[in-house]
C-alpha cells in the first residue's frame, strides 16, 4: 500500500480531506505527536481499513478553534475496521477480523490498565494519563476518519465481533461502540443509574441521547433530556423520553411539572465546556451552567455523570479563567447535598462488550436513536458543518464503501 486519505483539521471552521501517508508499524512525526513519541515502535498493532469513523462533538470543539488542536491533525476517534495487517507482536487479533477501536488508546500493562482505568492509560501518552486517536494533547495517535489506521495494543484494545456478516448487517449500531454508546451509558451509570430512578440528561446530542438510551438500559423509571435546540429535543420526544427546553429557564420548574418534585436521582451532563445559559441567557456562553443546574435538581445524596468533556486549555473561553478549564462551581451546594460525581474519559472496555451483546441480541437500536446518517468521506467537511448547527443526527463516514446505502 501506498496512500491513504483522511480528514484533517486545517483552521477554526474549516476541515479538508487530504491526502497522507498509509500506516506502518512505528509512530512519525507530524501535527500534534509527542516528540516523545515520534519513532515509537508498534510491533503490538495491527492496521485496520476503515469500516466506519463517526464525527463526534469532542471532534467539534477542536474544529471551532476551542482547543490548542495543531493545523494538519488528522481527527477521528471513533473507528470501526477490518484488519488487514498484524504486527509480529499481535497473537490473536487477525487479519480479517472485523473490530471496534475503543477510544482511549491503552497498553493493557500498566497499573491504570491492570484495574480497568483504560482512560488514564499511564504507557501512550508522555504529557499525561490518557490518550485517544485525533486529539490534541493525546500524544499524538493519528485519527481514524481515514481510508487506514494503526492501532497500538491490539491484542489489548480491539473488540472483535463474533461474527463477520452479523457486523456488517448491523453496523450502524455496532459503530456506536467505539465511545457515545459506552460514553452515554458511564453517563448514567456513574450517576447511579438503576431500577426505578429519575434521572435528567443535560445535552439531547448523540451522547446525551445514548446516555438516555444506557438509562433506560439500567432500569431508570423516567428519562428527562434538556436542550435547547428544538430539533433535538423533538428527536427526544419521538424516543419516548420527557424533554425539557432550557431556553425557557432552569430545568428544575419543568422537571417538577413531569415528576412533581423538582428533583431528579441522577443526573448527567453530557454537554462540556461550550455550555449555554438557560432562559434569558440562553444565546450567552456561561461554561459552569450546567454542572451548577444539575447540582440543584439533583437530590440529596444522589450522583452527577460527567461525560461532557472539559479540557485545561481553551483558547476562546468567555474569560481568563474558563480559557484554563477553571470555573465557579457551586461545589459547597454538592458537597451540603452529598454528591458525588465522576469526571474523565470513559473507559470504553469497561462496557463495549456487554453493550455489543446487547445490540447483537436486538435489546437496543442506538443507530435509530441517535439518527446514525452514513456519509462519504469526501462529504466529511458538510457534515461537520451541518453537525455544529445542530443537526439532530450522528454522522458516520464510510470511507471504504462498506456500508451499503
Amino acid at each position: 500500500m501506498s496512500g491513504n486519505r483522511a480528514v484533517a483539521y486545517k483552521e477554526p471552521g474549516v476541515v479538508e480531506v487530504i491526502d497522507t501517508d498509509y500506516p506502518e508499524f512505528e509512530l512519525k512525526d507530524g501535527p500534534g505527536v509527542n516528540p516523545a513519541n515520534v519513532g515509537r515502535k508498534v510491533p503490538h498493532g495491527a492496521i485496520l481499513r476503515t469500516v466506519s469513523t463517526n464525527i463526534c462533538g469532542s471532534d467539534q470543539h477542536m474544529v471551532r478553534g476551542r482547543t490548542t488542536a495543531p493545523a494538519g491533525l488528522v481527527l477521528g476517534h471513533e473507528i470501526t475496521g477490518e484488519v488487514v495487517e498484524v504486527g509480529p507482536g499481535v497473537e490473536f487479533v487477525k487479519v480479517g477480523d472485523i473490530v471496534s477501536v475503543p477510544f482511549n488508546i491503552a497498553c493493557g500493562r500498566c497499573r491504570n490498565c491492570k484495574e480497568g482505568k483504560t482512560g488514564i492509560c499511564l504507557n501512550v501518552n508522555p504529557d499525561r494519563p490518557g490518550s485517544a486517536y485525533g486529539y490534541v494533547d493525546m500524544g499524538g495517535w493519528v485519527g481514524g476518519q481515514a481510508e487506514y489506521v494503526l492501532v497500538p495494543y491490539a491484542d489489548w484494545n480491539l473488540l472483535v465481533f463474533p461474527d463477520r456478516e452479523q457486523a456488517l448487517e448491523k453496523i450502524l449500531d455496532l459503530t456506536m461502540l467505539s465511545d457515545i454508546f459506552p460514553t452515554g451509558f458511564h453517563g448514567a451509570y456513574t450517576a447511579g443509574v438503576r431500577p426505578g430512578s429519575t434521572v435528567y440528561i443535560a445535552g439531547a446530542g448523540p451522547v446525551g441521547i445514548a446516555a438516555a438510551v444506557g438509562a433506560q438500559l439500567l432500569g431508570a423509571a423516567a428519562v428527562l433530556v434538556g436542550d435547547l435546540n428544538p430539533e433535538r429535543l423533538a428527536q427526544v420526544r419521538s424516543l419516548g423520553f420527557e424533554s425539557v427546553d432550557v431556553s425557557k429557564g432552569d430545568p428544575g420548574e419543568q422537571i417538577e411539572q413531569i415528576l412533581g418534585v423538582p428533583e431528579v436521582d441522577a443526573a448527567v451532563d453530557a454537554v462540556g465546556f461550550e455550555a449555554r445559559g438557560h432562559g434569558a441567557d440562553a444565546g450567552h456562553e456561561a461554561p459552569a451552567t450546567v454542572l451548577n443546574s444539575l447540582f440543584t435538581v439533583t437530590a440529596a445524596g444522589g450522583g452527577v455523570g460527567i461525560p461532557g468533556l472539559y479540557v485545561t486549555g481553551d483558547p476562546g473561553g468567555v474569560d481568563e479563567a474558563a480559557k484554563v478549564g477553571s470555573l465557579s462551581l457551586r461545589l459547597g451546594l454538592g458537597w451540603a447535598k452529598s454528591l458525588s460525581f465522576t469526571t474523565g474519559q470513559c473507559p470504553v472496555m469497561k462496557y463495549n462488550r456487554q453493550l455489543m451483546m446487547a445490540i447483537l441480541h436486538d435489546k437496543v437500536q442506538i443507530a435509530k436513536a441517535v439518527n446514525a446518517t452514513p456519509i462519504s468521506l469526501d462529504e466529511a467537511p458538510q457534515g461537520y458543518a451541518d453537525f455544529d448547527k445542530g443537526a439532530p443526527r450522528k454522522y458516520v463516514l464510510n470511507p471504504n464503501g462498506y456500508i451499503s446505502s
